[in-house]
């Protein structure tokens, strides 16, 4: 059965705040017939890197929007992706149909799809949530790694920051994104928060906002047990993780926001862990968990210290 899915009016993405990118699409991937994949492919074809840049909950690929010209500023390929649910890619409008394999599986066929190489995976949040886990589906396509305020979460109680933040998230069917946004990241201007809210013109089309926090793989705290959603992808998480801690073999670069109360420094020192040799990170002083609103300087730190400015 096809999934019945909405898909934002392209009006709403009209005259966006400092987004000159024009749309691509991919449809057809296996097993998401019917659903239409968005993203910004920006830079030469045939760059000698391409920058994988995945966001997380509840952004899209306009959270990178002051790294992508720093990296094709530099000759490379940025290719910038909305999982489905977000941005301008089709919304299922069953909250059901969102699960962890369904969001990974869709991101592994993307890069098969579009057959990408000597990638840098630039991920955060979910972003890393999921994106962590695809090199070790294809260790030949990656080379480096960008990663900032995110995890890989493999069935810990979860911390008082993210418990809080799942129970509000709870508590707000339809949430407002945009002052989500705002709340997080006090920087942003009023047409930057209407970017955040253009993906969704009601609450019909947030089920993916909805569904990632009860995804995340970490305990109740005080509960003895993971729930039955967020026992969904334990077991590919720890595969992850000892993948980049014994097979990795890439150069790697971490920026923390340091005013993150969800996934800030403790977490970020915790993942490092177990990234073979990840060096100390950039941090960044002033920043919260939506680090890439800073994210010009830390993509110019990170392009330095991959020797590819």
């Amino acid at each position: 059965m096809p999934i019945k899915a909405l898909r934002t009016p392209d009006e709403r993405f009209s005259q966006l705040a400092d987004w000159p990118y024009a749309p691509h699409y991919v449809e057809g991937l296996a097993g998401y017939e019917g659903l239409r994949m968005h993203y910004v492919d920006e830079g030469p074809r045939d760059a000698a890197v391409t920058f994988l840049c995945i966001h997380g909950e509840p952004s899209w690929a306009y959270l990178f929007r002051k790294m992508i010209p720093v990296f094709t500023s530099a000759g490379h390929r940025v290719v910038a992706v909305d999982m489905f649910g977000f941005g301008r890619s089709d919304k299922p409008v069953d909250d059901d149909v969102y699960t962890y394999h369904f969001h990974r599986n869709a991101l592994l066929a993307f890069v098969e799809k579009l057959d990408l190489k000597n990638m840098c995976l630039v991920v955060q949040d979910w972003g890393g949530v999921l994106g962590l886990t695809l090199p070790m589906e294809a260790p030949h396509r990656y080379s480096r790694l960008l990663v900032m305020n995110t995890g890989l979460p493999g069935g810990e109680e979860a911390p008082a920051g993210f418990a809080m933040w799942r129970a509000f998230n709870r508590s707000q069917p339809d949430l407002n994104v945009g002052e989500l946004m705002k709340r997080a990241t006090p920087i942003l201007t009023p047409d930057e928060m209407k970017a955040y809210d253009a993906p969704f013109p009601d609450k019909s089309y947030k089920g993916g906002v909805r569904r990632f926090p009860e995804l995340v793989m970490l305990k109740e705290q005080g509960a003895a047990d993971l729930t039955p959603l967020s026992k969904d992808g334990v077991a590919t998480s720890l595969a992850a993780r000892k993948f980049w801690s014994e097979e990795w073999k890439g150069d790697s670069f971490m920026a923390v926001g340091m005013q993150d109360p969800v996934l800030g420094p403790p977490s970020m020192q915790f993942l490092r862990k177990f990234i073979r040799n990840c060096p100390e990170p950039m941090e960044v002083a002033d920043a919260g968990h939506f680090v890439q609103e800073w994210g010009a300087p830390i993509a110019r730190e990170a392009l330095a210290r991959f020797g590819i400015s």
